[in-house]
């Protein structure tokens, strides 16, 4: 049997990894490890965060 791993889903309790804002988007990095960000944040390193080839979602 083969599955998918999957994140949960962004809770109320999630905080923003810049700013401690509820995060609205979580950046899966190549390396498996993520970043929490709230909608400023996200939007500001979202440049950055595509050439990384993260994963973004919301």
């Amino acid at each position: 049997m083969t599955g998918t791993l999957t994140r949960p889903e962004l809770r109320a309790s999630d905080r923003c990894d810049r700013c401690g804002a509820a995060a609205k988007v979580r950046a899966v990095l190549p390396s498996g490890g993520e970043l929490l960000f709230c909608a400023h944040h996200a939007r500001e390193h979202e440049a950055r965060l595509r050439e990384l080839a993260a994963d973004l979602q919301s």
